[in-house]
């Protein structure tokens, strides 16, 4: 069984756990969006993860990043946040989550640094801006990646 990702669908599970809180990041290079092949579902995401009780959502962002490409990054000082009560994850634990989620956009420049894939991806990418739009992106990423190619996304 793999994760499933719900937006806006009137036939997504109703949640049995309490919200998810967390971070997305949307980092560019070079005219380029990093994305990340999730192992739970083979499918394309954004860089992000789960928020911890101790932690700010910058700090966060910084752990994700660290966790989840091995590059040492500070967060943005603004970002948006994405709460629409259909964002729903079923992961297969059983779980279904409502996810609420802050994204950051920060422009980077690792032209020399090798990306390191956590165990939670089989692979990161960069893809160009003319290519995101053919890609099987999670639901719960896709309509935040078309406001931010759509110029939507203002932070």
């Amino acid at each position: 069984m793999q994760a499933k990702f719900y937006y806006q669908d009137k036939n997504a599970p109703k949640p049995n756990k309490p919200n998810h809180i967390g971070v997305t990041a949307i980092l560019i290079n070079d005219g380029r969006i990093l994305f990340e092949k999730r192992s739970d579902c083979a499918r394309w995401s954004l860089i992000g993860g789960g928020l911890k009780v101790n932690e700010t959502l910058k700090e966060c962002f910084s752990r994700e990043i660290v966790e989840e490409t091995g590059l040492e990054l500070q967060a943005p000082s603004s970002f948006a946040i994405y709460d629409d009560p259909s964002r729903i994850v079923a992961y297969p634990d059983g779980n279904v989550l409502r996810i609420i989620t802050a994204v950051f956009v920060k422009d980077i420049n690792i032209d020399e640094v090798e990306l390191r894939a956590s165990n939670e991806s089989f692979e990161l990418r960069f893809f160009d801006f003319d290519d995101i739009k053919s890609l099987d992106i999670v639901e719960t990423h896709r309509h935040i990646v078309n406001d931010f190619l759509d110029g939507k996304l203002q932070i």
